[in-house]
């Protein structure tokens, strides 16, 4: 049957920044907590936006190997609906963070190529969802947000058995083909809306989530 691709915002910081992914539709806003982004915002910043936010939207803290400590405070500080682990967490690690928070988990998979895809088969049993993005760099700072894509044949047509958000590299111009091409139905973007790092641009989130809505795609 056809139904709305849904769409996560990540890298919210601002106010103006809920407002506009409100206003677009999105039905995922994201917040990350790892010093070495641009996006970052502390727990403190963090607590306002969230209330900010209305109900039904799900409200995700992109964490990056992060110890219990952190997310002991981040948890018991802000309302949140998903941890996301966005770093080089093991299978073990995500299901104790999972029963440790009570929260629903998404563990972000990089993927370069095919056998990447054999990593991501290790956390189906653990994770409540998958974010399918593309493998930084050797070297890179960021695990994500670098604004690069990877090559969607390699998922087209694929299934799992836990629901799955692409991400890597989508921006307006190019996430109607992405979506076509592997079937996602929940696509992520951050730096693909902003217009310089870390600045969201509400005309550009609006377009995005325009963008996601194709014409004519039936998604089972």
């Amino acid at each position: 049957m056809s139904s709305k691709v849904q769409v996560k915002i990540c890298g919210l910081s601002t106010a103006a920044d809920i407002d506009a992914a409100v206003g677009a539709g999105a039905r995922y806003f994201g917040f990350v907590f790892f010093s070495k982004s641009p996006r970052n915002v502390s727990v403190e910043d963090a607590r306002p936006l969230a209330l900010l936010v209305p109900e039904g939207i799900c409200k995700v803290a992109l964490t990056v190997n992060a110890d219990d400590a952190f997310l002991d405070r981040l948890t018991g500080s802000v309302a949140l609906d998903m941890l996301q682990l966005h770093g080089s967490e093991s299978p073990e690690r995500v299901a104790e963070v999972r029963s440790r928070y009570g929260l629903p988990v998404m563990k972000a998979v990089g993927v370069a190529g095919a056998e990447d895809l054999e990593n991501l088969d290790r956390y189906l049993g653990v994770a409540d969802q998958i974010l399918i993005d593309a493998k930084p760099p050797k070297g890179a700072a960021l695990p994500g947000g670098n604004g690069l894509a990877f090559e969607w044949r390699l998922i087209a047509g694929r299934r799992w058995p836990i629901p799955w958000m692409l991400a890597g590299g989508l921006t307006p111009a190019n996430v109607g083909e992405a979506i076509r091409c592997t079937g996602a139905v929940q696509v992520d973007v951050s730096s693909g809306v902003e217009s310089a790092p870390g600045i969201k641009d509400a005309a550009k989130i609006a377009e995005f989530v325009r963008a996601t809505q194709v014409p004519n795609l039936r998604i089972a």
